[in-house]
């Protein structure tokens, strides 16, 4: 089984590619809304199926603390668990180690853990992790890795490159003996994680280690943390140029819509954050126009739609007027009608944008997006 095919490309580098899991094909590129505990922030798997989303991705970490990976095998699989129809993703939960509340050290061994709800010290290694998420049935894995902040040296972001490609080795090598007898039509896929910060030496080492274990897919990780826009698109570029052309890329951790579209325009795949959720929560709603602050006094009394160019229910239904009173009273319908709304839109993009990218009109349709989201 192939996992990636690309059928269409633009004058620029963005492309149509479809994507192949164990269950689902589907058309790149596109978003996964975050699931972090199998469910995203106020919203259920049906309005998640509803507002467009073909993928999402749960953290394994915190779902082999609380329930327990071995509880959701037993329940049929992280898909059946959470009735989603789509394809489900699992990140390693290496985001975790910025986490004081969890997090107690990291070595060559893997990661140790505080259980947050046993208090019990756990040592995640590499191995342990592809058993956790091969047991919550995801159809794609990603291995676990070191992530460095945007604040950190480079000689500590070479550290964590180093343990990051060491790692891979071995979630790779445990991956592949856990699947021995599983036909290759029914494996799990399992993606490396490229990291090096902002530094262009680390991040060709990081992919040339990478390149030769032959992942089903590359994730491009540790951006969305503090560098500049121009920063992490140099990156992103620079990562594109050396990845192999016919594997999957993920860009992990950016939500923003222009941002999005010029890392299509490089030619990634596949997207998630939180940003959307998120930003929708604390007022920030998504719109043809640009960002939209729902809470700005002037709204107070404003009878449109969050946006008279989008199809989404809460814009065929309420105003304005009624998300800025909700969400500033705190009320928890206000926050699902506008996460409901921001992703809606975001998936609403990315298919728009694939329609210029078959008309091989895409650089201009970015550009309009672009200078929207720049009036902020």
């Amino acid at each position: 089984m192939e996992a990636f095919t690309i059928i269409h490309k633009d004058k620029t580098n963005a492309r149509i590619g479809v994507f192949k899991t164990k269950k689902h094909s589907i058309e790149t590129p596109f978003f996964m809304p975050v699931a972090t505990k199998a469910a995203a922030k106020h919203l259920d798997s049906r309005q998640l199926e509803e507002l467009g989303a073909k993928a999402v991705i749960s953290n394994s970490m915190i779902l082999h603390f609380r329930p327990g990976d071995k509880i959701i095998k037993k329940l049929g699989g992280i898909g059946k668990f959470m009735n989603f129809s789509g394809i489900n993703v699992t990140d390693s939960g290496g985001f975790q180690m910025y986490s004081d509340s969890i997090y107690i050290k990291s070595s060559e061994k893997g990661v140790f853990f505080r259980n947050p709800f046993s208090g019990e010290k756990i040592l995640m290694t590499p191995e342990k992790n592809m058993e956790i998420q091969l047991n919550i049935g995801s159809e794609v894995a990603m291995c676990l890795d070191s992530m460095p902040l945007y604040s950190h040296s480079k000689e500590e972001i070479k550290t964590a490159v180093e343990k990051t490609t060491m790692w891979a080795r071995r979630c790779k090598q445990e991956h592949d003996k856990l699947q021995k007898n599983t036909e290759k039509e029914k494996r799990q896929l399992l993606f490396g994680i490229t990291q090096g910060g902002i530094y262009e030496d680390l991040r060709k080492e990081s992919i040339s280690e990478l390149k030769e274990l032959n992942f089903d897919g590359y994730s491009i990780g540790g951006l969305g943390l503090g560098e500049t826009f121009e920063e992490e698109m140099k990156i992103v570029k620079l990562q594109k140029s050396v990845l192999p052309e016919n594997k999957p890329v993920y860009l992990m951790g950016i939500g923003n819509p222009a941002e999005i579209l010029e890392a299509i325009s490089l030619g990634v795949d596949m997207f998630d954050s939180r940003m959307p959720t998120q930003s929708a929560r604390r007022g920030t709603l998504f719109t043809s126009k640009g960002k939209l602050k729902i809470l700005n006094k002037k709204y107070e009394s404003d009878k449109k739609p969050i946006d008279k160019e989008c199809n989404c229910f809460v814009c065929k239904n309420y105003s304005r007027a009624y998300i800025k009173f909700l969400l500033s009273q705190e009320e928890p319908v206000g926050k699902e009608l506008a996460s409901y709304h921001n992703l809606y839109y975001l998936n609403s993009l990315i298919e728009q944008a694939k329609k210029h990218i078959k008309k091989r009109s895409f650089k201009d349709f970015k550009e309009k997006i672009k200078k929207a989201y720049e009036k902020e």
